[in-house]
């Protein structure tokens, strides 16, 4: 493998001046300076070389704080900020942040009390989205349900240009009703019909009761639907660190992972790893690797 892009981290320091929303300090595993200069020591042994970095705050300021990173580590490739289309001043703060080259997009879904299905209804939401599109960066959905794939395919038909990273879809969370996880499927597959839709393989690792699942056919099970939907040109890799933590270690995500596309041919492990991201994120080689 040539190279691996890392296109799910988060970076956040909880001892800056007036701390961070999240992690909180009930999450001991997580509650703990995750720097950009921590994660290429621990990712570099598996061929890690770039990662995206994704915002895991709410707070307008923290693109700036997320960029400021960024810029100062050539190890992050680029940044998905946190902006909320429906806002009278987004227009402003869109304008401002992707004059930043590392200013690749923005996240929205289940995350800060949102609901992007009931969001799409408000003035000039919609619009807001298209300016993203307009400019060529990335709407990032977050922690996908039934009601959040649907106001997907709501947003791909009214701006069918736009380039979409779906987050977190191994781990899904559906519903026990038969019909409406079916309803979820059927919208997944009529979402994976546009070819500017990627799904992005993060949050794969499950463990019960606290021990973490090694069987390579449950994760097989789980990862053959996503795989045969988008097909392998796209498809992501993403490892969620430092979240990830809380289920598997690095290189425990990694050797799941890799043993999942140990089958799959040498130009689909290619994409898989990096060619894919950059087809989806547009981003900037800012090294000689």
């Amino acid at each position: 493998m040539s190279q691996i892009i890392d296109s799910h981290v988060h970076f956040f320091d909880p001892t800056r001046a007036g701390g961070v929303p999240w992690p909180s300090k009930d999450l001991p595993t997580l509650y703990m300076p995750a720097m950009p200069g921590r994660l290429e020591v621990l990712s570099r042994a598996f061929g890690i070389c770039g990662c995206i970095a994704i915002e895991c705050t709410p707070l307008l300021e923290d693109n700036d704080w997320l960029l400021r990173v960024a810029d100062a580590h050539p190890f992050v490739l680029g940044v998905i900020g946190n902006l909320d289309p429906g806002d009278p001043a987004y227009s402003r703060h869109l304008d401002k942040f992707r004059k930043n080259p590392l200013f690749l997009g923005i996240r929205y879904g289940n995350l800060w009390n949102r609901d992007l299905l009931a969001d799409l209804k408000k003035p000039g939401f919609v619009d807001g989205i298209r300016s993203l599109a307009d400019a060529g960066l990335v709407f990032e959905s977050a922690n996908p349900d039934p009601k959040l794939i649907r106001a997907l395919l709501e947003i791909v038909d009214a701006i069918p240009h736009l380039c979409i990273v779906l987050d977190h879809i191994p781990n899904a969370k559906l519903p026990q009703d038969a019909r409406a996880v079916n309803a979820f499927h059927d919208d997944l597959a009529a979402l994976a019909k546009n070819p500017l839709v990627y799904v992005k393989l993060s949050e794969i690792p499950v463990a019960t009761a606290g021990v973490l699942i090694s069987r390579p056919e449950y994760y097989r099970d789980k990862l053959d639907p996503l795989w045969d939907l988008f097909g392998p040109d796209r498809v992501i890799f993403g490892s969620d660190w430092p979240n990830s933590d809380q289920v598997a270690g690095y290189d425990q995500i990694f050797a799941i992972t890799s043993a999942y596309l140990a089958s799959k041919s040498a130009e689909a492990r290619e994409g898989y790893f990096w060619k894919n991201s950059e087809l989806a994120y547009r981003w900037s080689r800012r090294s000689a690797e």
